[in-house]
């Protein structure tokens, strides 16, 4: 089996119904199938080895993954927001490639690759009216499906590899064949690059719902798409949802009473982004999903009545939930380890290993899985004994405060308490005596009186214990995170370093 099956099997049985709204066009099942068959003719005769993407969401994208697995290539969607510099070398990696999307920034920087380069637009329309022998045979294959590049914050880019079998263990593991109703729709705003995009057009064409994208996000194009299409479903990343509620609270009368569901992933969830939505929503039952690029997208999950039971439960412990990634979905296996690969107790914090089908935990340079096929995500967090997961940053994150471990996070939730942070990063510094230090950065509120820097260091000091407090303490306009909502730490500790 291979993931072209998904649309086959949807085509097959709502040909006409509508599969993909984007800049006003309407796709159905159907005519996505014709596409992507007609795209293979382009990608066969070119002689490609990948069909790279190098664009926003768009029609382009389905065709262009369904286009690539049928004709037994691997998809590669690009990050188009890096510098030329990098973006080139990754050009470079999988040439010569179908290359869809900025034809002039392809061949400015790598145009002595021998790539084959279509604007959007043209890729589509050549798409739509090749020519598809009725007797035509597809060699998809059930190997390589999808090839997607790491963020590379502290080296050159690996090349994540996932095959079929990992993609339909998470989607024939998690979602049921055409379960959404004709009027089901999902708003898709995640960039294409990333596998929470890949996963949300996959799940939601298997799952026969329409799909919404909305190529370049903003809270207002959100809520517009929200109110116009009658958006039941829709993924969000943190620092979008902190924009989204931002935005309502200035039109509160757009009506989204056909929300029924938000998941969101990608990055920390504030606390009071949550509790505000959920509050501002309280009808839509929000869901928090954690996975990887590795792990075929979720992998743990927080579900709604979850949610809404900690918001009002008081109960420390319970209320204590909506911080956590909540609980190993059914399809894999999840545990904590320490530095020697021991396994750890319930409780004791550690790096979060996880093992399943849908795992890859393959690169093209190697595999990451060991013998027993348990992929280390180097995430740092731990399980209570309710089985609920918590993370507290990459396990790289950590700060080694002479041979003591200090969790960033336990340090970042101390900070948010005060009424005049908005957000905080807790990263290490060097010290000449502890080998690591603690150093803090905080947004104020807008209008907020500044603390003092002795005010912060007596706050973590009452809450959590004097090694906690920091060495160094700097007061920034705004934190660095990326469009998935990723903290960039590393770019705090370059700020903590002048």
């Amino acid at each position: 089996m291979n993931i072209a099956l998904l649309l086959e099997m949807a085509a097959d049985a709502a040909p006409d119904r509508i599969a993909l709204v984007c800049d006003g066009k309407r796709w159905s099942y159907g005519e996505l199938l014709a596409a992507a068959r007609g795209a293979v003719e382009e990608i066969r005769s070119s002689g490609a080895t990948h069909v790279a993407l190098l664009d926003e969401s768009s029609e382009a994208a389905v065709i262009g993954l369904i286009g690539a697995v049928l004709a037994g290539v691997p998809y590669c969607p690009l990050n188009y927001r890096l510098a030329d510099t990098d973006l080139a070398a990754l050009l470079g990696r999988v040439a010569p490639a179908l290359v869809v999307g900025d034809a002039e920034r392809v061949a400015r920087i790598a145009g002595d690759h021998g790539h084959t380069v279509f604007a959007r637009a043209d890729f589509v329309a050549r798409a739509q009216g090749a020519a598809v022998p009725e007797d035509a045979s597809y060699d998809a294959g059930e190997g390589i499906a999808i090839q997607l590049f790491t963020s590379g914050t502290t080296a050159a880019p690996k090349a994540a590899i996932l095959r079929h079998s990992n993609l339909l263990g998470y989607i024939l593991g998690t979602v049921e064949f055409a379960a959404a109703d004709e009027d089901d729709a999902a708003l898709v705003v995640v960039p294409p690059y990333h596998i929470a995009g890949i996963s949300a057009l996959l799940s939601s064409i298997y799952a026969l719902r329409r799909i919404v994208m909305l190529p370049a996000f903003s809270p207002e194009g959100w809520r517009s798409l929200v109110e116009s299409e009658k958006i039941t479903n829709a993924f969000v990343v943190p620092t979008m949802l902190g924009r989204i509620i931002e935005a309502f609270e200035k039109a509160p009368d757009t009506d989204v009473s056909s929300l029924r569901a938000i998941a969101y992933g990608g990055g920390k969830m504030p606390l009071e982004v949550i509790q505000k939505a959920l509050d501002r929503f309280p009808t839509t039952g929000f869901t928090n999903a954690y996975g990887l690029t590795e792990t075929s997208s979720t992998i743990a999950l927080l579900g709604p009545d979850e949610h809404r039971a900690a918001l009002a439960s008081d109960d420390p412990k319970i209320r204590a939930r909506l911080t956590s990634l909540g609980k190993a979905i059914p399809t894999v296996e999840i545990e904590i380890r320490d530095e020697d690969g021991k396994v750890l107790p319930t409780g004791e914090a550690g790096e979060i290993y996880v093992r399943g089908d849908q795992v890859s935990g393959e690169y093209k340079e190697k595999s990451a899985l060991d013998a027993a096929g348990w992929f280390p995500t180097r995430d740092a967090g731990f399980i209570d004994e309710d089985g609920y997961i918590f993370l507290s940053g990459r396990a790289d994150d950590v700060i080694v405060r002479g041979g003591e471990n200090i969790s960033p996070g336990e340090i970042e939730d101390v900070l948010l308490t005060h009424p005049a942070i908005a957000d905080a990063c807790a990263c290490a510094v060097p010290s000449v005596e502890w080998g690591e230090g603690v150093g803090i950065a905080v947004v104020l509120r807008p209008g907020a009186e500044q603390p003092s820097e002795a005010e912060l260091k007596e706050l973590i000091r009452a809450r959590l214990r004097s090694s906690r407090v920091p060495d160094k303490v700097a007061v920034v306009p705004e934190l660095p995170y990326n469009e998935m909502g990723k903290l960039l730490r590393r770019q705090v500790k370059v700020i903590l370093a002048d």
